[in-house]
């Protein structure tokens, strides 16, 4: 959805945020192991061993906040980075403890969209000025990978060229679709169907009703009210997943799971094209929202563990400085 500044708020569209945070711990986790022979293997067995205390015992007794906020400490991550390697981030510290049934993270997130206006405007996190550029820039992206495209013709009709790539026309996927913004600007003009998948219902009426033009309301095929750390996108259906500043709110667990899954949905020649803000070193964790906007290293780690393979990595321009940086990320 939106853009965030120094008060954030992304979401299931959420947007480019500000870029103002240190780089959080990564993970001690099954897809990576520690480098063999490291130089300074008892410190980095000594503090395996402490984390594993960590997790073990000291959420059980509701301590996860103060311990996550050690585990930011500026020091502690970067050895964890340089030493043992792994840039994952850990975020089982903040997700272990459970409210209402949820876990804090995608409570937290849940709660936060309560709140957001069901506008273009809230999509994008105040930062309505930036939509233009964001949707441009997506366009562009997306028409790398197509093999055909739409261009209006001097008779003001539209006519399908020959595009680059090879993925089809027929059916996209709009994850995290928040009212249908990018479905309405960047895929509906391309694809003769489109799904949404949004957590909120009232973000996915409004698209319905409201947001979407008729005849794009009538080429959306299904609304689906779903978060995407359970969702499971129907096998063999989609040409494109667009994934757009929804990533951000899972955990690297949930992304790879749900990356693996939407590899699964692709036909022939399909996409996975991932939009997000990406942190400039390490990672940085609103907890208001709770969303974790990664280096861009870190989601590569993410990718290949998921299966895929990366088909081409594009910055985001147009954006203020003030806005972290966006990047894309097509994958098959």
């Amino acid at each position: 959805m939106g853009t965030t500044s120094e008060t954030d708020p992304p979401d299931p569209d959420p947007g480019p945020a500000s870029d103002t945070g240190s780089g959080s711990a990564p993970s001690e986790s099954p897809l990576a192991a520690p480098p063999a022979n490291l130089e300074y293997a008892a410190a980095h067995n000594a503090m395996r061993e402490r984390w594993k205390l960590a997790d073990a015992n000291m959420c059980k007794h509701s301590m996860s906040f103060h311990l996550h906020h050690t585990l930011r400490n500026e020091f502690f991550a970067s050895y964890l980075y340089l030493v043992v390697q792994i840039p994952l981030v850990k975020l089982f510290p903040l997700t272990c403890e459970f409210l209402e049934g949820e876990k804090t993270f995608y409570f937290r997130a849940q709660k936060f969209y309560e709140d957001v206006p069901a506008t273009e405007e809230g999509m994008m996190g105040d930062f309505i000025e930036v939509s233009h550029a964001d949707l441009e820039g997506s366009r562009k992206f997306l028409s790398k990978f197509m093999n055909y495209l739409p261009r209006r013709s001097w008779i003001m009709t539209w006519l399908w060229i020959q595009g680059p790539g090879n993925a089809g026309s027929s059916f996209a996927l709009d994850c995290g679709s928040g009212i249908g913004r990018v479905s309405r600007s960047v895929l509906l003009p391309v694809f003769q169907k489109v799904d949404l998948v949004d957590m909120v219902e009232r973000f996915l009426l409004t698209a319905h009703q409201d947001f979407l033009d008729q005849d794009q309301v009538d080429r959306v095929e299904t609304l689906f009210c779903y978060n995407l750390q359970d969702f499971i996108p129907t096998r063999d259906k989609y040409d494109v997943v667009w994934i757009q500043w929804v990533a951000c709110h899972l955990t690297d667990k949930d992304l790879m799971n749900f990356l693996r899954r939407c590899k699964k949905s692709l036909r022939p020649d399909g996409v996975i094209i991932l939009k997000d803000n990406m942190a400039r070193q390490g990672a940085k964790l609103d907890v208001s929202d709770s969303s974790v906007s990664r280096h861009l290293d870190i989601m590569r780690v993410i990718i290949a563990a998921a299966g895929l393979q990366i088909l081409a990595v594009e910055h985001q321009d147009g954006f203020p400085d003030i806005i972290m940086p966006v990047w894309m990320i097509a994958m098959r």
